[in-house]
């Protein structure tokens, strides 16, 4: 019990609020069947008190692959402050990851009401989803282009705070009337409001799947605020689109309206299936009950994605005939067991995703990857060039520079060559076809083989009256021994007459 505002304690007899003349008493709605009244947010100056709980959620939630999909992308939280349905988008960039992560960072909101409001509390755990989103994809830039929808209901005990982002919806069941919570963030929901379509044309709209608004940690959104007073007897449904999309109003009032909400969550799956649906259908059921005192907590169920069941990939929860007569079915929760392939229980795919949410967010870290890869091909140019350059630099040949032989390093490319020895031999004093063989250059195989040629030449010499044999010689063909090497074998000895050892200077 509250004392009163000057400190003194209660009378027994004495109500158990504060009467505040500043803010105005909010009065209690009365059940009713028309359309539940929704409140902005309060803004009115009132001593900070959190609110005393005086309701609680009875809770299921279940989610199905489907009978389509390979894999799961809806993620599902039902807990006792806390309904949250998640539905990935992204199909090759992992949508199951965006809305587990989603579902993870917002399950931090399911704990008793404290003095913060209720709508902060949803409008920051949405913004921490964002950002958890983008740290993935940072992390891991495989995942670029995922997202996911996201509607949030959080309980104080009295008020239900809702955030809502996409296309997965909240509804109330009050008084055997069904309301539409939330609205759909989509391209067929803006030529409803509009008045361009019909809802009824909206379902078979080719453009239906396309979502304008998702959690994606790199664009800012601006979700959907708003609060509603509950009362006891209400009944909350939260869902994917693989449920609300196949299922008209009239559908979802008659399986709602009786049954458990275990029973509600698994039979509302089931004629989602039923219907045709082939995404993931993943449906969140729970009733507003008054408080009993003795009760205890209940353990949060999560499912789909965010359970993240590395080793245990369910198979379709539904199995049966067609019949439309889902009472005669029970529902199987069978498993794979390890060591067998789970492609092989998969539908062959017709996945709808390649149409759907068709704009995707732009890549990050475009510039960087592009100079990235423009460094890549510089760095890959260089090493080319810069091979070819050290082999060239191991060539030489034998050639003509300002009227004497010399040796080039190089290759005969302008720019690729340079003289790397001079020797003394005139070019004006050889025969005129070895001349003009020296001038258009003599390919040597390496440094010694050009120094042996340039021998071969001076012995050459004066042999100006002779025959032009030499014209009729190949630059490879080897030109004849000098008289050096016909008396000694040591270039330097005095005996050579052409001075073959010192005739060269070499170029520094």
């Amino acid at each position: 019990m509250a004392p009163n505002p000057d400190g003194s304690p209660l009378d027994d007899s004495a109500p158990d609020t504060v009467e505040n003349p500043e803010a105005p008493e909010r009065p209690v709605p009365e059940p009713t069947s028309e359309v539940p009244q929704v409140f902005e947010q309060d803004t009115v100056d009132a001593p900070a008190r959190p609110p005393r709980p005086q309701l609680t959620l009875d809770f299921y939630a279940v989610s199905d692959v489907g009978r389509v999909r390979k894999d799961n992308q809806d993620s599902g939280y039902a807990g006792p402050w806390l309904l949250s349905v998640c539905d990935g988008v992204g199909g090759a960039a992992r949508g199951d990851i965006a809305s587990g992560t989603a579902v993870n960072e917002l399950r931090q909101l399911d704990e008793p009401p404290g003095s913060a409001d209720v709508l902060d509390r949803v409008n920051d755990g949405l913004h921490e989803a964002h950002v958890a989103i983008g740290h993935q994809v940072d992390q891991d830039p495989s995942l670029n282009g995922t997202s996911t929808t996201a509607t949030v209901a959080l309980f104080d005990g009295s008020r239900l705070a809702l955030g809502h982002v996409g296309d997965s919806r909240a509804y109330l069941l009050r008084d055997g009337e069904l309301s539409q919570l939330t609205n759909d963030h989509t391209f067929v929901q803006s030529l409803i409001d509009e008045g361009r379509i019909t809802e009824v044309e909206a379902r078979v709209h080719p453009h239906r799947n396309l979502i304008l608004k998702a959690l994606d940690g790199l664009h800012d959104v601006e979700p959907d605020l708003f609060a509603l007073e509950l009362v006891p007897g209400d009944r909350l449904f939260l869902c994917s689109d693989g449920a609300c999309g196949v299922l008209d109003d009239a559908r979802m009032t008659e399986i709602l309206k009786d049954g458990s909400p275990e029973f509600c969550a698994i039979e509302m799956v089931r004629a989602s299936l039923e219907a045709g649906s082939s995404d993931n259908v993943t449906c969140v059921v729970a009733d507003v009950t008054e408080a009993a005192p003795d009760a205890g907590a209940r353990d949060p169920m999560v499912v789909g994605a965010a359970a993240d069941l590395r080793q245990r990939r369910p198979r379709a929860l539904f199995r049966g005939h067609r019949s439309g007569d889902t009472g005669e079915l029970e529902p199987v929760a069978a498993e794979i067991p390890e060591g067998i392939d789970y492609a092989i229980h998969a539908d062959p795919p017709v996945d709808p995703e390649a149409m759907r949410y068709a704009p995707q967010a732009p890549p990050r870290f475009i510039w960087p990857r592009r100079l990235l890869a423009l460094a890549v091909l510089v760095g890959l140019a260089w090493m080319v060039v810069g091979t070819a350059y050290w082999w060239s630099q191991r060539q030489y040949y034998v050639g003509e520079d300002d009227g004497v032989v010399v040796i080039y390093r190089g290759v005969q490319v302008p720019g690729l060559s340079s003289v790397h020895e001079v020797s003394d031999i005139d070019v004006a004093d050889l025969p005129d076809g070895l001349a003009r063989t020296i001038q258009d250059g003599i390919a040597a195989d390496d440094y010694a083989s050009a120094r042996e040629k340039v021998q071969q030449i001076a012995g050459r010499v004066g042999d100006r009256d002779e025959d032009d044999a030499a014209e009729d010689e190949g630059l490879s063909d080897p030109l004849p021994a000098s008289p050096t090497d016909q008396t000694s074998s040591d270039p330097t000895s005095p005996a050579d007459p052409s001075g073959s050892a010192s005739d060269f200077a070499p170029v520094e």
